[in-house]
């Protein structure tokens, strides 16, 4: 068991990312309060999210930046050295074939840092998720 020396919340791992205080309100707030480097990243997928289904509400749930259409459709978060993206298993399923260059997990996709990102493809994950979620 893992305590927070700032805040004293306790963790089953050590270190353990999580947020010490009050959680952001919106996507834009948790962006800023990421490091640096994450920073231009996240802002480049939640711009492809966007952008591809734009009638979805953002909101903050679980903490993490996520959209919502009646449901949580797809979330994504900052970690020490990718970004994940949280559209689901069916969707991480439905696109396996693409995503062979990526690690993948039950539900979750991690675009590392060393790699550019493939917006368009995070776009068709996201409409995806807005018609089959």
């Amino acid at each position: 068991m893992w305590i927070c020396p700032k805040c004293g919340r306790s963790f089953k791992n050590k270190e353990q990312s999580h947020y010490c205080g009050k959680p952001p309100a919106t996507i834009e707030e948790y962006i800023a309060a990421q490091p640096e480097e994450a920073q231009d990243y996240l802002r480049q997928i939640n711009a492809a999210i966007k952008a591809s289904i734009p009638e979805a509400r953002e909101k903050i749930s679980w903490s993490m930046p996520t959209y919502w259409k009646g449901r949580n459709l797809i979330q994504f978060a900052a970690s020490k050295r990718h970004i994940g993206l949280y559209p689901g298993p069916e969707a991480v399923e439905a696109f396996a074939a693409r995503l062979t260059e990526y690690k993948t997990s039950k539900g979750t996709i991690q675009f590392p840092y060393s790699k550019p990102l493939p917006l368009e493809l995070i776009g068709e994950i996201a409409k995806w998720c807005e018609k089959n979620n």
